[in-house]
């Protein structure tokens, strides 16, 4: 093959490539529009959550915003794992969420334009179409899973650290309504004197006070906000707040066995953590430390009698 074909098949390659953009753009905008016709027909025009109304961004990021919510339905098929992520990771401000999308949006592309330009800088790594069409490939595939990934890891990191605030949740919860303070009280005394000492889950006390305030159902918003975070340990002490907040009844005795479960459970799992470290360090142990002692401890007699062989034979 020719040298001189090479540049056709960039051409033929960017071409192609231009052409499936438009096409997916073209077909993301039409359900755009046409998702938007069916929620005027039914009476709803969006949230805030599809319009951003309560975020600050440029257009251009807005714009991208709207891609990554596009791309959204792609990933997400279900269509409530990215929100309730979302919430996990604390991400529920618009801004949070308009940054998340566009990055999610703008990602690919970004990635794309990089392997691009790469290749047409000639890169070692980039110096064959087919090194081209891979690139861009491996660009999409990490521009769609990067932001998820990120996002995981915020939220497996958030909820770890509410989990970790439990203990001390319980104990300040039983200490107001030792006080003589509702739960509605409660909650409020803790949001408004406790967000230092609980800095992770301070703020979603704040948004359940909002909603019991607004006139949500206490039952219904503490339901939704423990499954919406999937914390075993927070959903238990939820589960009893909702309990007495129905049926009344003996706050104190509730909480307190069941802060002696969350203990005794957390202690197996030190334990457990310990052995597995003690373990670790058993390898650790034989595989470096114990040649070390047998070199400072064995080495001066072995050294003495390769002398005395050596010495004998001469």
């Amino acid at each position: 093959m020719s040298i001189g074909v090479f540049p056709l098949l960039v051409a033929l390659a960017t071409l192609f490539v231009c052409a499936a953009v438009g096409m997916v753009g073209y077909v993301l905008y039409q359900s755009r529009r046409q998702a938007r016709l069916a929620d005027r027909i039914h009476g709803n025009d969006g949230g805030p959550e599809d319009r951003f109304e309560d975020a600050q961004g440029s257009l251009l990021i807005r714009a991208a915003a709207r891609q990554g919510r596009e791309i959204e339905k792609f990933v997400d098929k279900s269509g409530g794992e990215t929100r309730q992520l979302l919430a996990q990771a604390g991400w529920r401000h618009g801004n949070s969420r308009l940054l998340f999308y566009a990055l999610q949006g703008a990602l690919p592309v970004g990635l794309a334009l990089i392997v691009l330009l790469g290749y047409w800088a000639n890169i070692k790594l980039l110096h064959s179409p087919m090194h081209l069409v891979l690139g861009l490939v491996l660009a999409g595939i990490l521009g769609l899973l990067l932001p998820r990934y990120v996002l995981r890891r915020a939220a497996t990191r958030r909820r770890a650290q509410l989990r970790g605030e439990v203990p001390l949740f319980v104990n300040l919860l039983v200490m107001l309504f030792e006080a003589g303070l509702s739960t509605r009280q409660a909650l409020s005394s803790l949001v408004d004197d406790g967000g230092s000492v609980l800095p992770a889950l301070g703020p979603d006390l704040d948004l359940i006070v909002r909603q019991l305030e607004a006139g949500g159902d206490s039952d219904e918003v503490l339901q939704a906000y423990a499954r919406s975070m999937d914390v075993a340990d927070l959903t238990a002490i939820i589960g009893i707040l909702r309990q007495i907040d129905r049926y009344g009844g003996e706050v104190r005795g509730p909480l307190l066995e069941q802060l002696e479960v969350l203990e005794e459970r957390r202690g197996l799992e030190m334990r457990e953590k310990v052995n597995i470290i003690s373990g670790r360090m058993t390898v650790v142990m034989v595989l470096f430390f114990f040649p070390a002692l047998l070199i400072f401890t064995a080495g001066p007699a072995v050294m003495a009698i390769m002398h005395a062989f050596a010495s004998t034979a001469k």
